[in-house]
């Protein structure tokens, strides 16, 4: 089964230039990933609305730190058996310091398939030991590093 379900994803850079993600456990195909916070649309809301949900959601961090500021990103991946190909809009939030992630509203889903966080440059991310969705997150970056 192919899915074109919207979603939106948020990019978050703390006050040292590093950026939020997460990991996940795909328990079908077994995969680790690393990916930005983000989801699925609600009926009726906008994309920048659903980034600023999914972030509060996931994270714990302010909804309101997400900017009107993104860059489409073409997306094709697989999660729980579902073969997803669309284009997201990946939106950037900017934290003075670190801030405390802690997931608030986690669906049950994603409490069996969450396996924690990490804040990394964008030279990491090559090195990371599991992949990182999408795979041009790096480009990603640099888009929203140097949007208006």
């Amino acid at each position: 089964m192919i899915s074109d379900r919207p979603a939106a994803r948020v990019v978050c850079v703390d006050g040292e230039g590093r950026v939020l993600l997460m990991r996940w456990h795909d328990p079908v195909s077994g995969r680790v990933f690393w990916e930005p916070p983000g989801g699925g649309m609600d009926p009726g809301e906008t994309p920048l609305a659903a980034a600023r949900r999914e972030l509060f959601e996931e994270t714990g961090l302010p909804g309101d730190a997400v900017a009107d500021i993104w860059v489409p990103v073409e997306r094709d991946y697989h999660w729980l058996g579902v073969h997803y190909v669309k284009v997201e809009p990946f939106y950037l939030a900017r934290f003075t310091g670190t801030p405390d992630v802690r997931p608030s509203t986690l669906t049950a889903e994603e409490l069996d398939t969450y396996l924690g966080h990490g804040w990394f440059t964008p030279a990491e991310l090559g090195g990371l030991p599991d992949p990182v969705e999408p795979p041009a997150m790096a480009e990603v970056i640099a888009l929203l590093f140097d949007a208006p």
